[in-house]
C-alpha cells in the first residue's frame, strides 16, 4: 500500500518535487508595513482591548507583531499583563467558596480597567507602557 502525498521517486531514486504553481496563480504576498501613525494606534489598540479581556490583545499581536515594532512591543506588554489578570481571576474563582474570592475577582477587574486605560493614554502618545506588575510569559 502506498501514501498518495509521497511523490514517487524519478529515474535515479531521487524524489520527484511537487508541481509547480500554474503560471497565473496569485503568490503570497508579504503584509506591508504599518505606517508610524497606524503602528502608534494599534499599540493603544492592544492596551484599550485589555478592558475586555486578552483576547484583542491577542489578536493585535498576532497580526501586526512583525508589521510594526511599537505594536509588537506594545501588544506584548498588554498580553502579558492580562495573562496575569486572568490568574488573578482564576484564583478568586477558587476561592470564591471563602467570602475573599469575590473581592480578588472585582479587585483584577477594576485594575485591569484603569491601567489599561492608563497604558492607553500613554501608548496613543507614542509612549511606551510598562505595567507595573506583569508575569511576562512573552518575550
Amino acid at each position: 500500500m502506498t501514501d498518495s502525498n509521497i511523490p514517487a521517486p524519478d529515474a535515479d531514486g531521487q524524489p520527484t518535487p511537487p508541481p509547480a504553481a500554474p503560471q497565473g496563480a496569485p503568490q503570497p504576498v508579504a503584509a506591508a508595513p504599518l505606517s508610524q501613525e497606524q503602528d502608534v494606534q494599534w499599540g493603544s489598540f492592544a492596551h484599550l482591548g485589555g478592558i475586555v479581556g486578552f483576547l484583542p490583545s491577542l489578536i493585535i499581536w498576532l497580526v501586526f507583531k512583525d508589521r510594526g515594532s511599537f505594536t509588537n512591543t506594545e501588544a506584548k506588554e498588554a498580553l502579558n499583563f492580562q495573562i496575569t489578570i486572568v490568574f488573578a481571576y482564576i484564583v478568586g474563582s477558587i476561592l470564591t467558596f471563602i467570602v475573599i474570592g469575590v473581592f480578588i475577582v472585582w479587585a483584577a477587574w477594576i485594575v485591569s480597567v484603569v491601567f489599561s486605560i492608563i497604558a492607553f493614554l500613554k501608548a496613543k502618545d507614542g509612549q511606551h507602557y510598562r505595567y507595573p506588575f506583569a508575569i511576562r510569559l512573552i518575550k
